[in-house]
């Protein structure tokens, strides 16, 4: 069975590892005038009757895909796409943000496809790039690697931290448009190395598409649907299904639990990553399988929501939250077989 963590990835470890980096740091919290816990996908400042969020992310191994390709513009959107739909999950709107590209030595080609996409992800989510920093660093960074922080802001009565979930609340899952920017050191182990897969290699699963285009389909960015939805309808939660896949769920509030019984079928990329012995357990706590967005809400305002939501994505009740103070996220597979993260 091949697994995130023999690919290099441990996801157990980096938890650790952010636990030993952020608990000296929480002491800082008391600086400012911080509302949101740290943990979740932005943070809070209280600036008189509104908050500032911030959040910061980075494009991760799919650069390595980029590099094969020699296309870089995927990138630059990935890069702004992580970030935004990490400040709509506070329900906050993205102002502005800076990136920071370090690199082995300067390619001006690539950096202005880089720039292309940064410009197209920054387009989509309405959001000013204000500045940056370049750095050369060789014998340090292989290549490139790509990052950003953003800036957004939202009234005090309009944050949505998921501490109103409760029991009986709807989960609407809205599509993802593939594998996005998580789990690449694994989906690179499992096409290039277990299955000898070449880069233009048509995708088993969909030969419309080769292996590369698979891999380097951009993130979707979910801006424009969710602040026309939370300007709209009463929503409890939000979540950006990124790496370590539906667990991030558990990000939003303790003492729930998720019940997910009608999910989409997964885009063919994870249908064969998951046929060459990908543990069908690992599947669903490394990649998104299919949803790259999730928003909780009433029972009652969910029909309103998939109808707003729908101007934009897919999007599909997927679930409810139950009351169950152990905190899991219970879930019915691609297989029909139910798994607990």
């Amino acid at each position: 069975m091949v697994t995130y963590s023999e690919s290099g990835v441990d996801i157990d470890l980096e938890e650790v590892t952010v636990k030993a980096l952020t608990q000296k740091l929480k002491e800082t919290l008391e600086f400012q005038d911080v509302i949101t816990e740290s943990g979740h996908f932005a943070a809070l400042v209280r600036l008189g009757n509104q908050a500032l969020a911030m959040s910061t992310d980075g494009v991760g191994s799919k650069i390595m895909v980029a590099e094969m390709m020699d296309k870089y513009d995927t990138v630059g959107i990935d890069c702004v796409a992580m970030v935004v739909n990490d400040l709509i999950c506070v329900g906050a709107r993205p102002l502005a943000m800076v990136d920071y590209l370090a690199v082995e030595k300067p390619d001006p080609e690539a950096a202005r496809q880089i720039a292309i996409g940064l410009a197209e992800g920054c387009k989509q989510s309405n959001t000013a790039m204000i500045g940056g920093e370049t750095a050369s660093l060789p014998e340090i960074v292989r290549n490139f690697d790509l990052a950003a922080t953003g800036i957004g802001l939202v009234d005090l009565d309009k944050i949505i931290t998921g501490e109103k979930i409760q029991d009986g609340d709807i989960l609407i899952g809205i599509e993802s448009s593939g594998i996005h920017s998580n789990g690449l050191s694994l989906a690179r182990r499992v096409l290039f190395k277990e299955a000898g897969l070449k880069i233009d290699d048509p995708l088993p699963t969909d030969k419309k598409v080769t292996v590369g285009e698979a891999l380097l389909e951009p993130t979707r960015i979910y801006v424009q649907a969710i602040m026309e939805l939370v300007d709209n309808v009463e929503v409890h939660g939000l979540a950006h299904i990124t790496g370590g896949g539906f667990t991030n769920l558990k990000r939003l509030k303790k003492g729930i639990s998720y019940h997910i019984n009608m999910l989409p079928s997964s885009p063919p990329i994870f249908d064969f990553i998951s046929s060459q012995g990908v543990g069908i357990e690992e599947m669903y706590r490394v990649f998104n399988m299919g949803i790259g967005f999730a928003v909780i809400l009433p029972r009652e305002n969910h029909q309103e929501a998939l109808k707003i939501i729908g101007k934009y994505y897919p999007c599909h009740v997927i679930g409810k939250v139950v009351e169950d103070s152990k905190g899991k996220v219970e879930l019915k597979t691609f297989q029909d077989k139910w798994i607990e993260l």
